[in-house]
C-alpha cells in the first residue's frame, strides 16, 4: 500500500561507493611492509580507489578467493557450521546497530552473512552447483567482491546478533573471514592496517618510540603530583618485577584515556604494587582481530614474549576491549598456554584468579574489585560528587569475557549515584559503540553516528530521567568513539574510564590533594 515493495532481489542491488560511505584504503607502503614480515601474507599493494570501476585486482583473483574460502572451511569447523545451519529466521535482523542506524537491509546480520554464504552454496554445495540461484547460490564476481568490502566494514564484530541467534551463529566470525578473504587480494582499510604495522614495528598503534612512550607516562606522573601531592615512580622494562602491566597506548597519550591512566598510576602507588611497564609491548589493543588470524597471533604473542624476557610472574591488563577478546577466545589456540608464567595471585589480597589459569593475565577491573572487597584501598565517594554515572558494557569484555559484575561493584564503591540503562541495552545485550573494529575513522563519520544511535538513545534515556552526566566504560576504543558519539547525540554526557573514577575517589596516605572539582580532569 505504501509502494515500498522491493523492485529487485537483494542479489541484484549493486553497492555504490561515494565519499563518506567507505573508509580509506590501505597505503601501499604499509601493505608492503606487513607483507614482508615473517608469517604474514598481505599481497597486492597498490594505489586504488573504491569509487573506480577497476580495483586493480590480480588476474586470478577469483581463484585466490575461492581457494582461500576452501582453506578456511577446512581450518575452521565453526565456519562450515555457520555456513550450513542458518535457516534465515531473521531473529538477528533488528539486533544490529548498523541496521537500526542505517536501515540498509544488507546490514541485517542474516543478510550480511548471506553475502558469503551465497558464494559458499554456489562453490561448495551440490544443490548450489546444480541449481545455482534457485538454491541461494551466486557466482563470485567483482560486484560480489565490492559488496563484501562495503559490508564487511559495516560490522563491528560486536556479536550482539549471536546472543539472539537460536543456532548460536557468530556473525562476527563470518565478518572476520570476509575480511581475511579480502586481504588475500589486497583489499583493506588504512585505519586498520597502519595501527597493525605500527604495533608490529614499535609495539603500539601510534608508532610511539620507547622514549616517547616513557616520556608520556612520566608527564602524567607530573600531573598527578601537581593535583594530589603524590609522587609516582613507575619503572620501565625492569627485569624481575612481579607483574607486567599492559594497557592500550591511547591511555598514555590521548584524552580521555590519559585520565584513566592516571587512575592506574595512583592505584598502583597506593597499594605499593611491584610492577613494570614495557616499552616494547606498549599496546594492549590487537587490530589483528580485525585483519586475520595470523596477524592476531603475532600481535598477541609480543605481550608474552616480553613477559618471558622480563621474568615477571603474571600480566595485569588495562581497560581495553579487543585485547580481552583475543585473550579469552583465541589465546590458548594461538599462543598458549603460557606455562612459563604463574597463575595470577594478588600480592595484596592473596586472591588466586583461577579464571586466568591458562592465559596468566587478568583485567584491571577484576584486580580492583578484589582490592575493594578486601578493604585494601580507601575510597571517598564524595570526591566523585560531580559525577552522576551510567555504565556501558563494552562488547568484548562483556559478551566475550563475561566481565559484567566487577565494573558495577566498583561503581557502587566510587560514585554516589549511578543508573543502569534499559535492560535490553546492557550486559550481554549491550549495544556497541558503533565504531569498533577500526571503524573509528573520520571519513565515515555519518556512518559512525548512525550506527552508534542505538547506544546513544539508551544514554539519552538515563540522561533525561536521572540527569546522568558521565558514561563509564572499560575500553579504550569506547572512550574515543563514545566521546564523539556523545558530543553529537547527547552532549550533556562525558565519557570516562572506570579507573579514572577510582583514581578520583582514592584516599592515599600523605596526599596533599587540591580541591579537585572535576577529579583528575581539574585544571590547576
Amino acid at each position: 500500500m505504501t509502494g515500498s515493495i522491493p523492485t529487485k532481489d537483494w542479489m541484484d542491488v549493486p553497492v555504490v561507493f561515494k565519499p563518506g560511505n567507505y573508509a580509506y584504503t590501505t597505503k601501499p607502503e604499509i601493505l608492503r611492509y606487513l607483507d614482508s614480515q615473517k608469517g604474514i601474507s598481505l599481497p597486492n599493494a597498490r594505489e586504488w580507489n573504491p569509487e573506480d570501476d577497476d580495483w586493480k585486482l590480480p588476474e586470478n583473483w577469483k581463484e585466490i578467493i575461492i581457494q582461500g574460502l576452501a582453506d578456511r572451511l577446512d581450518r575452521f569447523r565453526s565456519l562450515k557450521i555457520f555456513m550450513d545451519c542458518c535457516v534465515r529466521c531473521g531473529a538477528c535482523s533488528d539486533k544490529c546497530h548498523f541496521f537500526l542506524g542505517t536501515g540498509d537491509p544488507k546490514n541485517m546480520p542474516v543478510l550480511r552473512a548471506e553475502l558469503l554464504r551465497s558464494v559458499y552454496r554456489q562453490e561448495f554445495t551440490r544443490a548450489g552447483k546444480i541449481l545455482g540461484r534457485l538454491a541461494g547460490g551466486r557466482e563470485m564476481t567483482v560486484g560480489v567482491l565490492k559488496e563484501w568490502f562495503m559490508y564487511a566494514y559495516q560490522c563491528t564484530e560486536c556479536r550482539r546478533c549471536s546472543v539472539f541467534c537460536p543456532y548460536g551463529i557468530d556473525t562476527a566470525e563470518i565478518t572476520m573471514m570476509l575480511r581475511e578473504l579480502l586481504h588475500l587480494v589486497g583489499i583493506g582499510i588504512n585505519w586498520c592496517m597502519e595501527p597493525v604495522a605500527n604495533s608490529n614495528r614499535t609495539g603500539n598503534h601510534m608508532g610511539l618510540t620507547p622514549q616517547a612512550f616513557k616520556g608520556n607516562v612520566e608527564f602524567l606522573c607530573e600531573d598527578i603530583e601537581s593535583l594530589t601531592g603524590i609522587t609516582v615512580n613507575p619503572s620501565f622494562n625492569r627485569k624481575g618485577a612481579e607483574i607486567l602491566f599492559i594497557t592500550p597506548s591511547a591511555d598514555v597519550f590521548a584524552e580521555p584515556g590519559i585520565f584513566t591512566c592516571m587512575g592506574y598510576l595512583l592505584l598502583f602507588e597506593a597499594i605499593g604494587l611491584d610492577y613494570t611497564w614495557s616499552t616494547y609491548a606498549s599496546e594492549g589493543g590487537n587490530f589483528g582481530l580485525f585483519t586475520s588470524n595470523e596477524v592476531m597471533k603475532k600481535l598477541n604473542g609480543k605481550m608474552y614474549a616480553e613477559a618471558k624476557r622480563l621474568g615477571v610472574r603474571w600480566i595485569l591488563g588495562g581497560e581495553c576491549g579487543h585485547m580481552w577478546r583475543v585473550l579469552h577466545q583465541y589465546m590458548d589456540t594461538m599462543n598458549g598456554p603460557a606455562d612459563f608464567l604463574e597463575v595470577p595471585r594478588s600480592p595484596i589480597t592473596g586472591t588466586v584468579f583461577d579464571n586466568a589459569a591458562s592465559t596468566k593475565m587478568i583485567h584491571i577491573s577484576e584486580f580492583t574489585a578484589d582490592l575493594i572487597k578486601h578493604n585494601k584501598i580507601t575510597l571517598d565517594k564524595s570526591r566523585n560528587a560531580h559525577v552522576t554515572a551510567t555504565f556501558h558494557d563494552s562488547c568484548n569484555p562483556a559478551r566475550a569475557m563475561g566481565l559484567l559484575d566487577e565494573p558495577r561493584y566498583i561503581l557502587d564503591h566510587v560514585v554516589e549515584k549511578w543508573y543502569e540503562m534499559p535492560e535490553n541495552t546492557i550486559r550481554e545485550q549491550t549495544f556497541c559503540c558503533g565504531s569498533g573494529t577500526a571503524l573509528n575513522t573520520d571519513e565515515i563519520m555519518e556512518l559512525r553516528m548512525r550506527s552508534g544511535l542505538p547506544r546513544a538513545n539508551a544514554v539519552r534515556y538515563v540522561q533525561e530521567k536521572h540527569n546522568v552526566n558521565t558514561l563509564g566504560c572499560v575500553c579504550a576504543i569506547d572512550r574515543a568513539t563514545l566521546t564523539t558519539l556523545m558530543d553529537y547525540w547527547v552532549p550533556e554526557v562525558q565519557v570516562a574510564g572506570l579507573s579514572e573514577l577510582v583514581g578520583n575517589a582514592l584516599v592515599i596516605e600523605g596526599e596533599q590533594r587540591q580541591d579537585l572539582t572535576e577529579g583528575l580532569r581539574t585544571m590547576v
